[in-house]
């Protein structure tokens, strides 16, 4: 920024009207104030908080923040003198609006969220980051609903980058230092445009994490359980690429509630995301469905699409659904914020289609003389069993809820009818806590 500016106004506009309070005749004289870059004035910039004025003192409360510290230097300058030559001042100062967040009302632990979607990939390079900061930024927008409730408003959603090695969410979303601390000295996360953001990049220098694998997870685990959430409605996880010991510590130590796979449409890249997903799986996390990244781009001269990676997609192979498929476009290595206008076009049908796979997940819907198994002790269970089995006639089916593998209840039905085998018998597991079962009766 070069030096501001003020504005030459003729004499009479200097003189203040009669109804003129020296509040007022400070905020004119600070309208007078203007960036060269920008062509704005302070108060256009959104820099000047608050103007008062006592005892011939103004004091002007501004945000700073957004200048080097040079910058702001020449800005408070300006600011100081515009004041001090209005009609009724005496001395002006400047005071830097209090930058600490809002501290009541936090609860330390990602758990507290009402759900946690991690962004995983096996490589690096496929676009993981964008794809995290553009989702988590898209549903604080409320462009997919975000998990808040109809007619709460804007959703609240935080941004949790677990990619230790590489913070690179801050430098993506635009967060930085300092970080504050709450009363018991935990972490609270940055905002930004309302998106709570936390790293280990706002924690650290510039310098590179040179840690080695305890270190890591007990660095990543307490900042897991330690950082002070505001009871957001989502938590977006930036994993680390790959399925090592962060990716693990990840999965055995935060409730994650469905994941997000990102990789581009080339066969090494997609051979890796099959490896991510069995890890998913293992560890009973579900797997929401894949975004596919970069695979075209289309031409500025013709206009029309190019394959980038061309030949068949082997991403069918994964057999998921696809959530995204997002073009190689500068639009979206561009900064996100959590303002629809300000996002790319593909962000609401991100969001949207994560949340369509979050309510399809989760949703436990049986029908209304479903035998509900779920918090009953075994005696209770194989009561409620047999009893709804023992009223079906022949061909009429018995649909069973639980939060177990209902697999055992086969050989139970097959020794109250005294046979050898059911017309049919199948299991589904919903989500890592709730099974469905179909069984007809002979």
């Amino acid at each position: 920024m070069t030096d501001p500016t003020v504005d030459p106004l003729d004499d009479a506009a200097d003189e203040p009207t009669d109804h003129e309070s020296p509040a007022e005749a400070v905020e004119a004289a600070l309208r007078r104030v203007r960036d060269p870059d920008a062509d704005v004035s302070v108060f256009d910039a959104g820099v000047i908080e608050d103007v008062e004025v006592a005892d011939g003192t103004a004091t002007i409360t501004a945000d700073l923040r957004q200048f080097p510290r040079d910058a702001a230097e020449r800005v408070s300058g300006a600011v100081v003198r515009a004041a001090s030559d209005a009609t009724g001042v005496s001395n002006a100062r400047v005071e830097q609006v209090d930058p600490s967040p809002d501290l009541d009302g936090r609860s330390a632990g990602i758990g507290t969220a009402d759900r946690v979607i991690a962004v995983a990939s096996t490589k690096g390079g496929v676009g993981k980051t964008t794809v995290a900061t553009t989702l988590a930024c898209a549903l604080a927008a409320g462009q997919g609903g975000g998990g808040a409730e109809e007619g709460d408003g804007a959703p609240s959603v935080g941004l949790f980058d677990a990619d230790i090695y590489g913070p690179n969410v801050p430098e993506a979303v635009g967060a930085s230092a300092p970080v504050y601390s709450d009363d018991d000295g935990n972490p609270v996360p940055v905002d930004v445009g309302g998106l709570e953001v936390m790293s280990m990049g706002l924690l650290s220098d510039d310098g590179p994490l040179a840690w080695r694998g305890a270190m890591a997870h007990d660095a990543l685990s307490d900042l897991f359980e330690t950082a002070a959430w505001s009871d957001p409605d989502t938590v977006v996880v930036d994993m680390p690429p790959g399925t090592g010991d962060v990716a693990l510590t990840t999965l055995q130590e935060v409730p994650v509630d469905g994941v997000v796979l990102v990789t581009t449409p080339f066969h090494a890249a997609v051979s890796d995301t099959a490896r991510a997903l069995e890890l998913f799986e293992e560890n009973d996390v579900p797997v929401f469905g894949v975004v596919s990244n970069m695979g075209e781009f289309v031409c500025d001269e013709c206009g029309e699409p190019h394959d980038l990676f061309g030949g068949d997609d082997p991403i069918e192979a994964l057999d998921l659904p696809i959530l995204a498929e997002l073009p190689f476009d500068p639009e979206l290595q561009s900064t996100p914020a959590p303002s629809a206008d300000s996002l790319p076009e593909y962000a609401a049908d991100l969001a949207a289609a994560v949340d369509e796979r979050h309510e399809a997940v989760w949703s436990v819907d049986p029908p209304a003389d479903a035998v509900d198994l779920r918090g009953l002790d075994p005696e209770t269970r194989r009561e409620r069993v047999e009893a709804r089995f023992s009223e079906l006639d022949s061909g009429e089916e018995c649909f069973v809820v639980s939060d177990r593998d209902p697999a055992p209840v086969r050989g139970f039905l097959l020794g109250l009818v005294d046979a050898d085998a059911l017309p049919s018998f199948r299991v589904k597991r919903q989500n890592p806590e709730t099974w469905f079962a179909r069984a007809t009766r002979p």
